[in-house]
């Protein structure tokens, strides 16, 4: 005869405890089959027709119905594997960490995997998985830049209360022009992808002339007007707002938002703006492109139509680029603006702030 089966008996929170483990969505494979396991043992079913039930190993069904039993609801869960000990303690760990953050190399400006490694004694493997496991990445850096304008808190929450609650009976529309984009084509034939090899082209190229995009976008919509100019002076923007009257209704007022630059200014577009009453201008914050919606649609262009495009002749590259437009506005999607101006100011002051202490720290330590 077979050893007998030990008898599994729950109290009402161990039950509770593992029917939660046996249907919850986030536990793991493997350990909600344990706890139905345990429950259908704790029903008085035997290990055999735990097996059938449960399309498990009659040893597996033992293990667990054991385990249970000496351990209770631990015994469901691994117990840690052996494996090499750490040989690299808290304090080397820290160490590593604050020559990361607080020091430079001799001659460089930022650590590298192999010059820390040298520099602490441990392999450039160890090195890479302190710098993972905390996410240091010394060899990349980001840019920013912080409006100086002295009315930056009225424009911010001038212009994101447009695009949070547009006014009825008008558009808003966030205009910009992208300046200089140039017609390149490659020096040498492009080698397309193909199994297991990437598209390949030569890294000089050749240049045949630049355009200017303006571009207007409706933030209700997603519907660019766009119009590619050979320059981007004030007289060329007023072509464009003239062309941007032609394609909005009559019976609607006109938001613009656009940026501080200089042909946004001049007498010519001021004159033209103040014979139209329907027309309202909102001014970004001087140094703060980021808050005009356009400049996503500028960077989609530019991903996936200019940066890899090849063009001959700017006549190309605007044909290429009045197409991708047309080809947007069939299936216009606008751009969902999510943080309010509260959000955007309290994000920029802990920006500040932060780097404020971080000067002060630097001065205090020369």
């Amino acid at each position: 005869m077979g050893r007998v089966a030990v008898a599994i008996e729950l109290t009402a929170l161990e039950r509770q405890e593992l029917e939660s483990l046996a249907r919850a969505r986030k536990t793991g494979q493997a350990l909600a089959r344990r706890a139905r396991i345990v429950l259908a043992a704790a029903d008085g079913h035997e290990n055999k027709a735990i097996r059938d039930l449960m399309g498990a190993d009659i040893n597996t069904v033992g293990k667990w119905r054991r385990r249970f039993a000496t351990d209770r609801l631990d015994g469901l869960y691994d117990e840690p594997r052996p494996g090499t000990p750490r040989s690299i303690g808290d304090g080397e760990i820290a160490e590593t960490i604050r020559r990361t953050l607080e020091e430079t190399p001799r001659g460089a400006t930022h650590w590298s995997l192999r010059s820390m490694a040298q520099a602490v004694g441990y392999a450039p493997s160890t090195i890479h998985r302190i710098w993972k496991a905390f996410g240091l990445q010394p060899h990349r850096t980001e840019t920013f830049k912080l409006s100086n304008d002295p009315l930056f808190v009225e424009k911010v929450r001038d212009i994101v209360g447009l695009y949070m609650a547009p006014p009825e009976r008008a558009l808003v529309l966030c205009v910009d022009e992208k300046s200089q984009i140039q017609a390149l084509d490659r020096s040498q034939p492009m080698l397309p992808m193909r199994p297991g090899q990437v598209e390949r082209r030569t890294h000089d190229y050749t240049r045949h002339g630049t355009t200017s995009l303006f571009a207007a976008l409706d933030i209700a919509t997603g519907t660019i007007i766009g119009k590619c100019y050979p320059k981007h002076r004030s007289t060329e923007f007023r072509k464009f707002l003239d062309q941007i009257e032609t394609n909005v209704p009559t019976d609607l007022d006109i938001h613009l938002v656009m940026d501080n630059y200089a042909t946004h200014k001049t007498k010519l577009i001021r004159d033209w703006l103040a014979r139209r009453p329907r027309w309202h201008v909102h001014f970004t914050p001087t140094g703060a492109s980021w808050i005009n919606q356009v400049e996503r649609f500028f960077a989609l262009v530019t991903e996936k139509q200019i940066r890899r495009g090849i063009h001959r002749s700017t006549e190309a590259l605007e044909a290429d680029i009045r197409a991708f437009i047309a080809v947007h506005n069939e299936q216009p999607k606008p751009f969902k603006w999510t943080r309010s101006a509260d959000d955007i100011l309290q994000a920029v002051k802990r920006f500040c702030l932060r780097t404020t202490k971080i000067s002060e720290t630097s001065e205090s330590g020369q």
